[in-house]
């Protein structure tokens, strides 16, 4: 079929497609966020229906068991989270040696091995004092060792005595650091 319209006609025919299609695209969305809207407005409704028959069933429980029993359990229970709170913090303070040891096996290269594993926590609480020996076969490997345990946050004051440096193989390492918690 030949269209035989001017092309001012033409353009004003597509230009009239493409604003019914944008108006249709635009009610269809207009009609999805209503749709929307209206389904979580139900899903509100529905779970707030819920809660207050919930918060009625909860006051209906607490008035059965009010009573002097249940005044010593509440009592103990007290107590008994006064000295949990005091045991949590006790052991926050403290070291955890398993993460420390898996950062060291981590940081440690292939090759190397350690044979002394020394932990003093004589310093301030949340910090210790850790002393290591082992092998190295090379000086590289030795080295590689080093920058890995400087790249860990929680490792300072690392300090690889001179001695470790002498031999270029087979070499019988001592290192000591300091760890943060």
């Amino acid at each position: 079929m030949i269209n035989l319209l001017p092309s001012q006609e033409k353009e004003i025919l597509r230009q009239e497609e493409k604003y019914k299609l944008v108006l249709i695209l635009g009610i269809l969305f207009l009609i999805f966020l209503i749709c929307l809207i209206l389904i979580l407005f139900s899903i509100k409704i529905s779970i707030s229906g819920q809660l207050e028959a919930q918060k009625i069933l909860l006051s209906q429980g607490e008035e059965r068991f009010k009573g002097t029993q249940i005044q010593n359990l509440e009592e103990k229970i007290i107590s008994s989270n006064q000295i949990l709170s005091k045991l949590s913090s006790f052991y926050y303070s403290q070291i955890s040696l398993t993460g420390v040891l898996e950062k060291i096996s981590q940081s440690l290269p292939s090759g190397a091995y350690l044979t002394i594993f020394n932990f003093n926590s004589g310093v301030p609480s949340g910090s210790g004092q850790i002393s290591l020996s082992g092998f190295s076969p090379s000086r590289e490997i030795l080295f590689e060792f080093k920058t890995n345990l400087e790249k860990e946050e929680n490792f300072q004051e690392i300090y690889f005595p001179p001695s470790n440096w002498v031999k270029p193989t087979d070499i019988d390492f001592l290192v000591n650091f300091k760890i943060k918690k």
